[in-house]
């Protein structure tokens, strides 16, 4: 988002000082400044992890992957399966 540490430190409701602590690994965020930086369009998942998380894009696959969520581990091998053979033709 191309944030200095002074606006993300605004935006997450603390001081400057407390941001600088997150950013060096010295003290963790808590839910409300987490919840704080969500609702601003900041990629939670990347300031835990340091990893992008996945956007999904258009609707189909939001409902594709919240099915998948809601399906029990041997519905979910099926489901792999069944894409992989798919893309594995489609790719012939």
């Amino acid at each position: 988002m191309g944030l200095n540490q002074t606006e993300l430190a605004v935006l997450g409701g603390v001081q400057k000082h407390a941001q600088f602590q997150y950013e060096k690994g010295m003290r963790r965020p808590n839910s409300d400044y987490l919840s704080a930086i969500a609702l601003a369009g900041v990629d939670v998942w990347y300031v835990l992890t340091g990893e992008e998380s996945a956007r999904l894009e258009n609707p189909d696959e939001q409902r594709i992957v919240s099915g998948f969520r809601a399906l029990d581990a041997r519905k979910r091998e099926v489901i792999l399966a069944l894409i992989e053979a798919i893309a594995e033709q489609s790719s012939q």
